[in-house]
C-alpha cells in the first residue's frame, strides 16, 4: 500500500473532527472517499496534506510516518492536493498556471505537461486564456493539471464534480480513469456516479470514523450501509448525492 491511515484523530480546536479514521490506499488505484456532509472527508485529506495535522494516529507514504510534517515537506515527498476551491490563477493563462506549477522541476517536467494535455484537451484548446475566463469544469481541469505537472505519487482530490455539468463530469472521469495510470488517486466525491464510474476501493466514513472499505460490488450488496451513510435509497436504487 503507498498510503495508510492508523487511528488518526484530528482536532480543530476544542473539536475532535477526526475520530478514528484507518484506510490502506493501493497504488494505481482510484481510491474513493464516501460520506455525508460533515462526516470528516476534507478533513481527512488536509490530515493527510499536513495542513490539519492529525493529533494522533499514524499517516504512511510507503511505510514511513509522514504525519506532523509541514505541508510543503509533504508535498516534496510526492503528495499533490487539489482543493475544492478549484486553486487556479485568475490572471494568468492557462499556459502558464501549468508553467508555473513546472517551476524547479526537471526535463520530465515537459513530459508530464504533453500528458496533462492529452488527458485534458478542453486546456489545449485554451491555452492563452485566462484562468478567470474559465468554465468551473475547465478550471477543475487546470487545478488537477498543475498538480500532475509536478509528478506527485499521490493525487487528493477534493469533490471535483461540486457545481458541474453533466457533461463536464463525464470529461472529468474519463481523464481519472487515464491518470491513475500515472497517479494513485485519493478522491473524496460527493456525486455517486462519478465516484462509481472511476473508483476501484471505496471507504465511508461516518462522524469522524471509518465505516466500511471494500471494492463497489460488496457495497452495493449492502443497502442498508448506502442508505444510512450515502442516502442512497434501497428501494429504487436511486443514486444521489453522498455528501
Amino acid at each position: 500500500m503507498i498510503l495508510e491511515l492508523k487511528q488518526v484523530k484530528t482536532h480543530i480546536g476544542q473539536f475532535r473532527i477526526l475520530q478514528d479514521i484507518t484506510f490502506a490506499v493501493p497504488e494505481g488505484k482510484v481510491t474513493v472517499i464516501l460520506g455525508r456532509n460533515g462526516a470528516g472527508k476534507t478533513t481527512t485529506l488536509r490530515s493527510i496534506m499536513g495542513l490539519t495535522p492529525p493529533t494522533e494516529g499514524e499517516i504512511l507514504l510507503d511505510g514511513k510516518r509522514i504525519e506532523g510534517l509541514p505541508p510543503h515537506v509533504i508535498a516534496r515527498k510526492g503528495v499533490g492536493f487539489v482543493p475544492e476551491d478549484q486553486a487556479v490563477f485568475s490572471a494568468l493563462t492557462v499556459n502558464e498556471n501549468l508553467r508555473l506549477a513546472m517551476r524547479g522541476r526537471d526535463q520530465s517536467a515537459e513530459e508530464r505537461l504533453t500528458f496533462v494535455l492529452d488527458v485534458f484537451p478542453d486546456l489545449k484548446e485554451k491555452l492563452s486564456r485566462k484562468g478567470g475566463g474559465l468554465s468551473g469544469g475547465q478550471k477543475q481541469m487546470l487545478a488537477i493539471g498543475r498538480a500532475l505537472v509536478r509528478d506527485n505519487r499521490v493525487l487528493l482530490v477534493d469533490e471535483p464534480s461540486k457545481g458541474l455539468a453533466p457533461i463536464m463530469v463525464e470529461k472529468l472521469a474519463r481523464a481519472l480513469r487515464v491518470i491513475k495510470d500515472q497517479t494513485t488517486v485519493v478522491l473524496v466525491e460527493q456525486n455517486f456516479a462519478l465516484a462509481s464510474a472511476v473508483g476501484e476501493r471505496y471507504v465511508i466514513i461516518d462522524d469522524g470514523h471509518t465505516v466500511r472499505e471494500g471494492i463497489l460490488c460488496e457495497l452495493e450488496q449492502d443497502r442498508e450501509l448506502l442508505r444510512r451513510y450515502l442516502g442512497i435509497s434501497p428501494a429504487n436504487g436511486e443514486r444521489g448525492r453522498a455528501g
